[in-house]
């Protein structure tokens, strides 16, 4: 049976770190879905599909890497998909106190499902969807923070949902 892995997330937007966890998870597991939340608690900046689009881009070469997109319970989709294990990336003590609670309240729910960390690297450490929001906001220079393969097309998209915020 092949194992099956879902790297979920908001991916608003996906930046080089996330993109790393992916691969990294694809040399461990036979199947990889990114899966990209409707997380009610946070307020997209990007909406959902134009998420997915720039995640199949960064994903392309990747054979074994999938993008959905889901609006359930984490462990619904992961039974849904046969997945396993759901992987999560950390970059600091701060992510692991959440994703700590989160993974016990799907062990919970779904205790056949195994969380498994993937400790970021630390070109990465420092890197969030959040910071380069913040860098596009002022309009500085994102080439090293995101994947380069959606560079042009990240720029475009923000300055054309800014347009309409603003």
């Amino acid at each position: 049976m092949k194992e099956v892995a879902i790297c979920p997330g908001s991916y608003d937007p996906v930046t080089s770190g996330h993109k790393d966890i992916f691969i990294r998870a694809s040399k461990l597991y036979d199947k990889v879905i990114v899966a990209v939340a409707k997380n009610p608690r946070k307020t997209p900046f990007f909406p959902v599909d134009v998420r997915v689009m720039l995640l199949k881009k960064v994903i392309e070469p990747y054979s074994n890497i999938d993008v959905c997109h889901f609006d359930e319970l984490l462990v619904d989709l992961a039974k849904k998909e046969k997945a396993s294990v759901i992987v999560k990336g950390l970059r600091a003590s701060s992510d692991f106190e959440y994703e700590f609670q989160m993974a016990q309240v799907n062990h919970k729910l779904a205790p056949e499902i195994e969380t498994v960390f993937l400790v970021t690297k630390t070109d990465y450490a420092f890197l969030s969807s959040s910071a380069v929001k913040e860098v596009l906001k002022f309009n500085g220079c994102i080439e090293n923070l995101i994947p380069p393969e959606i560079n042009n097309d990240l720029i475009r998209y923000y300055n054309q949902y800014r347009k309409n915020r603003d």
